[in-house]
């Protein structure tokens, strides 16, 4: 039962950004804390990428829940971090393209 609930809460957070992507994406803008915000909790999933890879050479380990998980989650931010990297650290407000 609790390995359920791992593999649950593992999934879950894959996809709970979700919600504000899309709210950033409906009204087509993001306050700057809030851009900054969404890209911090991107990069910490990015930084777990380079501990998997870490693990994987280190200790020969692979979670291929939290794996799966991990890059579906990536996957959801590259947009953001495109427009991030090309907008906010630019000093411009996060605007999407009309």
């Amino acid at each position: 039962f609790t390995e359920v609930l791992w593999t649950f809460s593992i999934y879950l957070e894959a996809v709970a950004i979700l919600p504000q992507l899309f709210m950033v994406s409906k009204t087509g803008e993001a306050e700057t804390i809030t851009s900054h915000y969404l890209f911090a909790l991107g990069s910490y999933r990015g930084l777990y990428i380079l501990n998997w890879i870490w693990r994987y050479y280190a200790e020969n380990f692979v979670d291929w829940i939290a794996v799966v998980a991990g890059l579906v989650q990536t996957v959801l931010y590259c947009d953001f971090f495109y427009l991030y990297v090309t907008r906010v650290l630019n000093g411009r407000k996060l605007r999407l393209p009309a």
